[in-house]
């Protein structure tokens, strides 16, 4: 005779660690705004968004360790990710650091992708991160940790055209991944598939 087992809690450690990334994501905002170019602010707030961006790792590590997946977290973990993201790619565009398209494509695709999971989720369907989404959001975490950290000024011009790359790249991938989603959510309307 089996014995059931207990239901996932929705508010368990991971998906609190997930909560915390989300209230940090305002904080870490008005840091690099603040701070400028190379201010105090600026250099706390970049490694405000490296630690939050961490966390991604460690909640997902978590759930998967503990037995903790659910349906919210599978829900909450890229929201929490795009949301953080997003922040810090306006603050770049606002002290004119990085041109407003790229930021403008990349919300373009979060914002799309987003919407469209809470309407699945409305309708009881959870599409969770695929290997492409999750190969996206960690080029972007690190492009945009580079471009947050004030490092010119410390190294030289020469990190420039590498975050230059970096960024580049993660506007590819989040595009690709934007595509792939698209395809595969049209594909799978009677039956979902895996995706970010």
């Amino acid at each position: 005779m089996s014995v059931p087992h207990a239901p996932t809690r929705n508010w368990n450690s991971p998906n609190v660690i997930t909560g915390i990334r989300m209230l940090l994501t305002p904080l870490c905002f008005w840091l690099v705004v603040s701070g400028g170019e190379a201010g105090a602010a600026r250099w706390w707030g970049a490694v405000l968004f490296i630690v939050a961006i961490s966390t991604d790792w460690v909640d997902g590590f978590l759930a998967r360790r503990n037995n903790q997946v659910t349906d919210l977290g599978k829900l909450l973990d890229p929201i929490a990710d795009k949301l953080l993201t997003g922040a810090a790619l306006v603050s770049l565009s606002l002290l004119s650091e990085l041109p407003w398209w790229v930021t403008i494509i990349i919300l373009v695709r979060e914002i799309g992708v987003t919407v469209d999971r809470l309407v699945r989720a409305n309708s009881h369907v959870v599409i969770a991160a695929a290997w492409m989404g999750k190969l996206k959001t960690l080029v972007q975490a690190v492009a945009i940790s580079l471009a947050l950290l004030p490092l010119e000024s410390l190294w030289g011009s020469w990190i420039v055209p590498v975050d230059v790359v970096l960024m580049s790249l993660a506007v590819v991938l989040t595009v690709l991944s934007g595509l792939d989603y698209v395809r595969t959510a049209v594909a799978s309307r009677t039956r979902p598939s895996p995706q970010a």
